[in-house]
């Protein structure tokens, strides 16, 4: 019978150590083997965090699912931000242009529950705004509210 293991790990950073290690050991997987897989599948997604879920078979296979960093991360990573501002409402972390949340959205578009990149965009707006972000000077939600009006179809085109 497989078993699924579930652990959150730097992209291309993942060790023997915890969590993989200690979660695998009872397995009887061959756990530097995983590690190193992990790595070569997330080395791209350096310095974010990556949900990885590992299926171990009885014969002690194993496959990966290598899932998508948080918006978040996404959202640090493209503005070159450590993290979201400390008090949300009083300081901004960063400003965002609609490209960049545009990118985000397209990295993250198997997570997000948008129809379109202009609802997805509007999804990452969301989290920018709970991050302590702006958007091209303005806050995310008065963008938000400018995309369902239509007002910014022009950079959707």
């Amino acid at each position: 019978m497989a078993e699924t293991v579930e652990v959150m790990v730097e992209g291309g950073k993942a060790s023997v150590g915890p969590p993989v290690g200690p979660s695998l050991g009872p397995t009887g997987v061959n756990v530097k083997q995983v590690v190193d897989e992990i790595n070569a599948q997330t080395e791209a997604m350096a310095g974010m965090q990556v949900p990885v879920k590992i299926k171990i078979e009885a014969d002690k296979s194993f496959s990966l699912k290598i899932g998508t960093p948080p918006t978040s991360s996404l959202l640090k990573q493209v503005l070159g931000i450590p993290k979201g501002a400390g008090e949300v409402g009083t300081e901004v972390a960063g400003d965002l242009t609609i490209a960049q949340a545009v990118t985000v959205a397209r990295q993250k578009a198997s997570g997000l529950t948008g129809a379109d990149t202009k609802a997805m965009a509007s999804e990452v707006l969301g989290v920018a705004k709970s991050m302590g972000l702006t958007c091209e000077g303005r806050d995310p939600k008065v963008v938000q509210a400018d995309l369902k009006a239509g007002k910014l179809d022009d950079r959707f085109a």
